[in-house]
């Protein structure tokens, strides 16, 4: 039976879950189109469209998890599904949280001024860096999957024997503790480098600052501003991803709790605004992809107007989005 708490908590994470493929799949649509009609893509653009796709991929694996646990819960037992839901977390949360912990790398080494000799050899060869630090983060998921596979397969063969109920689900309680524990382990390292990226962000805007005044310039340069701008996008990066943090932790540390279930559910719908949610940051933030979501605002506008008066509708407001700045 399906409680009144259970049924709010799907309510939202259905609209969660629209509201997060919709952001994602724009950004993903534009960055391609886009792509079609340039036959080119920035490196920025290529991170930022391999980002929505692995969110739309973790957006779907957590509403399926979600109402498989709520009205299917028995089909979480099987090994088999068990560890293609387990698997399937691990590898789309995995892109996601490395793909926005290099979108951010990539800004700063673009925009960040420092004159130590490391930094410009990164600064030069940023394509590169970038990719060097997606392939060494496999080495990460590989481990990460090997352990997981490694508890659920030491899970399965102690279900296999003949055991009480109770014993079951104490087992499934202990697998789900360790492999939440496992992947809030991995997910520190992202946080803890997006962290320190913003934290020297922060530093370089400092010496600019000092630099500028030193020489009696004017304080807001281009490179002032695009600090700024990268600063704001990186402020709100970070507080989506210390929720999503937030949220696992707390998830394991609610399995001492008889309300667990509750908890984790209330949980996951807190920790899904961060894919759900992230996307309108870049959407609001870049010049191409704003332009066009007010294009697209203004299309629809138009359109429910149009409906409404049911006779051919103009708007002065509707303003090109190529004139949008």
């Amino acid at each position: 039976m399906v409680s009144v708490v259970q049924s709010t908590l799907t309510i939202i994470l259905s609209a969660e879950f629209i509201i997060g493929n919709l952001g994602n799949g724009f950004i993903a649509l534009v960055n391609c189109i886009d792509w079609v009609k340039r036959r080119e893509i920035s490196s920025a653009d290529q991170i930022l469209t391999a980002l929505a796709i692995s969110r739309i991929g973790l957006l779907w694996l957590v509403s399926i998890n979600w109402y498989i646990s709520v009205f299917f819960t028995v089909l979480l037992v099987p090994g088999k599904l068990l560890r293609v839901n387990s698997i399937g977390w691990t590898v789309t949360n995995h892109f996601s949280n490395w793909l926005a912990t290099s979108l951010s790398i990539f800004y700063f080494l673009k925009i960040a001024s420092f004159s130590n000799s490391i930094f410009l050899y990164l600064k030069w060869r940023v394509k590169k860096v970038i990719s060097m630090i997606l392939l060494v983060t496999l080495v990460l998921l590989i481990f990460n999957i090997a352990l997981m596979n490694m508890h659920i397969n030491v899970w399965i063969n102690e279900h296999k024997v003949n055991m009480t109920g109770t014993s079951r689900m104490s087992n499934f309680v202990q697998l789900s503790t360790r492999t939440l524990f496992i992947n809030t382990l991995f997910t520190i390292i992202p946080f803890a480098v997006s962290l320190i990226i913003f934290l020297l962000l922060i530093f370089s805007l400092w010496k600019h600052l000092k630099k500028i005044q030193h020489n009696a310039k004017d304080s807001r340069d281009a490179s002032t501003e695009a600090h700024i701008k990268a600063m704001k996008s990186m402020i709100a990066f970070l507080l989506l991803f210390a929720i999503y943090f937030l949220s696992l932790f707390v998830s394991i540390w609610s399995f001492k709790f008889p309300e667990r279930k509750q908890i984790i559910m209330f949980c996951q719908v807190i920790g899904i605004i961060y894919p759900a949610g992230h996307p309108y940051v870049p959407i609001l933030g870049y010049n191409k992809l704003r332009q066009a979501f007010f294009s697209v605002l203004c299309w629809l506008r138009s359109k429910m107007e149009n409906l409404q008066a049911r006779r051919p509708f103009r708007d002065s407001s509707c303003i090109s989005w190529r004139k949008i700045s």
